[in-house]
């Protein structure tokens, strides 16, 4: 994997992350959620992130 790769990657899941907490907060909806992480993927290409996307692995 490229350092570009990974970057796309990391990317990925830092404004996912922040769009997840914007669900769970109320402050988009599930279907703006779908929206938002379709646009991502299509900006950023992840790979392996996609696996992880729906999965909390902090907590």
């Amino acid at each position: 994997m490229s350092k570009e790769e990974l970057n796309s990657e990391k990317l990925y899941l830092a404004t996912m992350s922040m769009v997840k907490k914007m669900l769970d907060d109320g402050i988009v909806s599930k279907e703006e959620y779908i929206i938002i992480d379709t646009k991502m993927k299509e900006k950023y290409g992840p790979t392996f992130a996609t696996l992880f996307a729906d999965i909390d692995l902090i907590n």
